[in-house]
């Protein structure tokens, strides 16, 4: 896998910045989708750029993964990212892993179909599955603590403040 220790050095010397000087630990991250024909969005942020579209089920032009499909990645790579880094911080060898994300869903709710039935997931379960040469109390130690200190984990199970501005213009020329 990854430098092992190139990975420890740098997440502590993150860890002894970002303790001495919370501020540079805060922020805000903005991403920009833009929709274009065929319900698909060019999305941007900073230099990253990537497509998300639905499939002609829905009426769209198969332009890249849904917005679903986004979502459970960034679930299940944050964990899986998470848990290296919690490993190589904690000097549990990891030799593979994977994180499979399981979401179920009833799409009435977010085709308006019923207001009985939720637009989102209705439950949503991961499997981790690693290999290590490392004792299982000490990997289970490293998927414990990777969970605790997840960001996509946490906003999947926290309700978070959400807010919505809406900007109307006219057409321009």
């Amino acid at each position: 896998m990854d430098d092992l220790k190139a990975i420890k050095a740098a997440l502590e010397r993150n860890v002894k910045a970002v303790s001495l000087r919370p501020a540079m630990g805060q922020g805000t991250a903005v991403t920009r989708a833009r929709l274009r024909p065929g319900l698909a969005c060019d999305v941007e942020e900073g230099a990253w750029r990537f497509t998300v579209g639905m499939s002609q089920k829905y009426g769209g032009s198969n332009a890249g993964p849904n917005p679903g499909v986004y979502g459970r990645a960034a679930l299940g790579s944050c964990l899986a990212i998470g848990y290296a880094m919690w490993a190589a911080r904690l000097g549990v060898p990891i030799d593979a892993l994977e994180v499979e994300v399981q979401a179920d869903s009833d799409v009435r709710g977010e085709l308006g179909a019923s207001d009985d039935v939720p637009p989102g997931y209705l439950a949503v379960r991961y499997v981790v599955r690693v290999e290590s040469s490392a004792p299982e109390a000490d990997v289970q130690r490293v998927i414990d603590i990777g969970d605790r200190h997840s960001s996509w984990l946490d906003d999947f199970t926290r309700a978070i403040p959400v807010r919505r501005d809406v900007q109307v213009t006219a057409p321009r020329g």
